[in-house]
């Protein structure tokens, strides 16, 4: 029987034709073009494998430490979710988790607040605008141990803090001795380290703002702090939520400072007196280096992670739970100056 050959298919090639006349299969592509990709797949394989070793092995043996309990000589022994119930009964812990809250609401809220300040006012035309976002930045590529020790002379009771308390005839405040002195010194701290990252970071959002919104907020009588409030801050909640994550990820991760402002009671391991200043790693840091339990702080590590999704979550839905809202303000306003140009 003769086949008619169909002319739509006419110049389309056989699935499964015969070979070549070279004598190759139709398949005989694949191989040179997997050897094509190897090169770039091999320069880039030094990161995937320093990562295999140096970020998903220590994550992933963690969780499986967290189950055991090792010294970190001798062998492992199995105890399952016991270093768990323990853990939440180690009232130390809950101490550190307490101290670390305090810390981190008394650093974190006035950080973001000043960061937001600065970014508005740099954004103003204000002159050696590049001199002062350096010297912003500075703080946060500045090694921390060296400027802990430089606060820790500060905060001392015949340190600068209390001679400048003097000269307005306050008493001295007792940082580094007393309950709230120690976390007010500790915060000190962490926001003159990252409220200028946090500045510069918000003042990238504000250069993405149309200068028009400014422009309408004018029109519309809006002062400077209307205008930061009701304009600004609306549209920065992309970036205000970045901030808030990641000073959020820093701010329940506080190790350097207390470990090291407080370096010489007992090596730094119990966080001043009455252990005010016991943060949750720096815990960790207690129980896995210096007691070697390795399993319990392996443990620990893994609530904090649990502890950090949780406020990531909760920061996440307050920040951008009115956004709608916001932006339907944004947009009334705009037409409010359409309509005044309009006239």
């Amino acid at each position: 029987m003769t086949t008619v050959a169909d002319p739509a298919n006419a110049g389309a090639p056989a699935a499964d034709g015969p070979e070549r006349a070279d004598g190759r299969g139709s398949r005989a592509t694949v191989p040179g073009g997997r050897r094509r990709h190897l090169g770039p797949l091999l320069a880039i394989s030094p990161f995937y494998v320093l990562f295999a070793l140096f970020g998903a092995f220590p994550v992933v043996f963690s969780l499986y430490l967290s189950f055991q309990d090792w010294d970190g000589i001798g062998d492992m022994r199995f105890v399952g979710l016991k270093q768990y119930g323990w853990l939440l009964q180690d009232s130390v812990f809950w101490h550190s988790v307490l101290n670390t809250f305090e810390i981190w609401f008394l650093s974190t809220v006035p950080m973001l607040f000043l960061a937001l300040v600065l970014a508005f006012l740099l954004h103003s035309q204000v002159r050696f605008t590049g001199v002062y976002r350096v010297a912003y930045f500075i703080p946060n590529v500045t090694s921390m141990v060296a400027m802990t020790v430089v606060f820790g002379s500060v905060f001392a009771q015949t340190g600068l803090a209390n001679s400048a308390l003097r000269l307005v005839g306050v008493d001295g405040v007792g940082w580094l001795a007393s309950e709230w002195g120690i976390k007010s010194s500790l915060s000190i701290m962490i926001i003159w380290r990252w409220v200028g990252y946090n500045a510069l970071i918000f003042l990238a959002g504000l250069q993405a703002i149309p200068t028009e919104h400014f422009e309408a907020a004018r029109v519309d009588g809006a002062n400077s702090w209307q205008t930061l409030f009701r304009v600004v801050l609306p549209q920065l909640r992309p970036v205000v939520l970045f901030a808030a994550v990641t000073s959020t990820i820093n701010g329940l991760q506080i190790f350097t400072e207390s470990q090291v402002l407080f370096q010489s009671t007992d090596v730094g391991t119990t966080g001043g007196p009455g252990q005010e200043g016991m943060t949750i790693v720096l815990y960790l840091w207690q129980k896995a280096f210096k007691d070697h339990q390795f399993g319990y702080g392996a443990a620990m590590g893994w609530l904090l992670f649990a502890i950090i999704a949780v406020f990531t979550l909760i920061n996440w839905r307050l920040v951008s739970g009115s956004d709608r809202e916001d932006r339907g303000g944004i947009r009334s306003l705009l037409r409010r100056k359409g309509a005044r140009n309009g006239r």
